[in-house]
């Protein structure tokens, strides 16, 4: 966190501070939900599902460094937990209005995020 000292962050990250960076390959699983079309018996084509995957995940963030060549992490640090919002609303833009329910994001088989959006009252 550009925020924190250097010792700071050490406290804080421990051995995921590393001022050159490291790397993660991140596992995402995306559950949409809403009525099951009659004709195609499908909430969401999964063909259309797996191009609004490519252009909100893959093409911003594979093999990228996230804080030097994403620039939404430029200003945001980059956990799992604000991977899991940047791939949230990236697929929010693409996916039919409703459809898009969680984002799991996998650092690790036991670090694992879940995001649903924002609750609003």
């Amino acid at each position: 966190s550009k925020s924190l000292s250097d010792e700071e962050n050490l406290k804080l990250f421990g051995k995921c501070n590393n001022p050159h960076g490291h790397g993660h390959n991140y596992k995402v699983v995306v559950t949409v939900r809403g009525e099951i079309d009659p004709v195609s018996g499908m909430v969401i084509n999964l063909t259309d599902l797996k191009e609004y995957m490519q252009e909100a995940i893959m093409e911003p963030l594979d093999h990228k460094n996230l804080d030097k060549d994403v620039p939404y992490f430029a200003e945001v640090v980059s956990t799992t937990e604000n991977v899991a919002v940047f791939i949230w609303e990236n697929l929010k833009k693409l996916l039919p209005m409703g459809t898009l329910y969680k984002v799991k994001v996998y650092e690790t088989d036991q670090n694992i995020v879940v995001y649903k959006g924002e609750e609003t009252i």
